[in-house]
């Protein structure tokens, strides 16, 4: 059983996958990177106004000043609050949000056709999967997303049936797709692959 911090994670990766991989400049709030949450106790907007989880320390390494004199008080959530989740403990965690988040970033940066480039949704029979091709001026992507918490197989019409390399993964697609074409994806799995 995946425990709800790690069902939480997951589900924040895949839709940050979307999120990174659509037409536009993503933009992450700041506490998106590391999965902080929200304060739903306050009023109107100030649920995301809290105090940014630097670290462990009192009042979340955000200020010195007495608690009370915050003008939001950081969140003490068991599972978001600040001795949990904040940037000291995740940049020291190679598998954090926070360090996911960076590298697919930086991945994203390697990719033109991701800031520029056009937007195909793919229809595959199984409605549990969003899948859309990137193309750019000299590459075309594909990303394929579960967005389903159960795995899913899909299979999908590309045009040319060319030879895909998963740029995530950094590895050729050959070795996981069946002979059918068929794609097979874990709960919240996402994909991203280059034409070749």
């Amino acid at each position: 059983m995946i425990s709800k911090k790690n069902t939480s994670s997951t589900f924040i990766r895949l839709a940050n996958s979307i999120l990174l991989s659509m037409v536009g400049t993503p933009i992450l709030y700041y506490g998106d990177e590391i999965g902080m949450g929200d304060n739903i106790w306050l009023e109107d907007r100030d649920g995301v106004r809290t105090p940014m989880q630097w670290d462990a320390s009192p009042n979340s390494g955000f200020s010195t000043a007495p608690s009370d004199r915050l003008d939001k008080p950081v969140i003490q959530d068991e599972v978001y609050g600040y001795p949990r989740v904040n940037v000291e403990a995740q940049l020291a965690n190679p598998d954090s949000l926070l360090n996911w988040t960076r590298s697919m970033l930086r991945l994203r940066r390697q990719f033109p056709a991701f800031g520029e480039g056009t937007l195909q949704f793919l229809s595959p029979e199984n409605h549990s999967v969003l899948a859309y091709l990137r193309t750019g001026e000299n590459e075309t992507l594909l990303v394929v997303n579960n967005l389903s918490s159960q795995e899913q197989s899909v299979s999908l019409s590309l045009p040319g049936r060319p030879a895909l390399y998963d740029i995530i993964g950094e590895r050729p697609l050959q070795p996981q797709i069946e002979e059918n074409g068929s794609l097979h994806l874990a709960g919240y799995e996402y994909r991203w692959f280059k034409f070749l």
